[in-house]
């Protein structure tokens, strides 16, 4: 629906494979490599999450093998050692999770996957229930999104309300997620602001914003310059 940002629910993959606690050491080894992802979500009662376990925690067991941790090892890196000898998903796993709501829109889902440096997450419903994982292709799906969808929704939702009556018409168009606006328009300091409306649009690239003012009028604007008034190349590097 135009205006209305994407949400998890909308990208995320429903489909999820999820350990129990008691999950042993070389079982979800062959769960992470049969389904190909990084990390599984750990559940406990309810099929509540209670936490992750990721290749880098099953690896600590390989790095430390046969070696005799230093003291600098042994009060540094205490946790890492702990998961060495883990056997269990509960011994392994990273807790409490790091998690996104069903309903949170994907502008916060990507924070909090930067925010926690992880390639997926964990989706829950209010009562902390595994609903399913968003990855970092999940939420790069919205820029798949059609180009004309893009344009129609600059024209309804952006366009219509900053310049209802333009002195000529305000052309919107999109190649490849990337919106040019061209025409003109009453009120120039408007355009930084459609610029940055703009580029909260999902699917959005980026925004050549070309808009020049009212054409001069010679009897009334006797000491502006022939031609036309001066044009605003707003492009998205620019805002600040």
């Amino acid at each position: 629906m135009h205006g209305t940002p994407h949400l998890v629910s909308d990208v995320m993959t429903q489909r999820v494979v999820a350990l129990g606690r008691s999950a042993t050491f070389k079982d979800i080894v062959k769960a992470i490599r049969q389904w190909n992802v990084s990390a599984l979500p750990v559940v406990g009662e309810e099929n509540r999450v209670v936490g992750v376990v990721s290749e880098a925690d099953l690896l600590r067991k390989e790095e430390f093998r046969g070696g005799d941790p230093d003291r600098y090892d042994r009060l540094d890196r205490l946790s890492d050692l702990v998961k060495a000898g883990a056997v269990t998903a509960e011994e392994l796993m990273t807790a409490p999770a790091v998690t996104v709501r069903a309903n949170d829109t994907l502008g916060q889902a990507a924070r909090t996957m930067a925010r926690a440096k992880v390639k997926r997450l964990p989706v829950v419903s209010d009562e902390g229930t595994l609903l399913g994982i968003v990855s970092r292709s999940d939420l790069l799906k919205v820029f798949l999104r059609d180009d004309e969808d893009i344009a129609e929704e600059i024209r309804d939702e952006v366009v219509a309300h900053l310049f209802p009556a333009p002195p000529e018409p305000v052309r919107v168009e999109v190649h490849d997620g990337v919106v040019r606006l061209t025409g003109r328009v009453r009120d120039t300091t408007l355009v930084p602001v459609v610029s940055r409306l703009i580029l909260g649009i999902e699917g959005v690239v980026d925004v050549d914003c070309a808009l020049a003012g009212p054409p001069r009028v010679p009897d009334l604007d006797p000491d502006l310059p022939e031609g036309d008034t001066a044009r605003w190349p707003w492009r998205a590097g620019s805002i600040t």
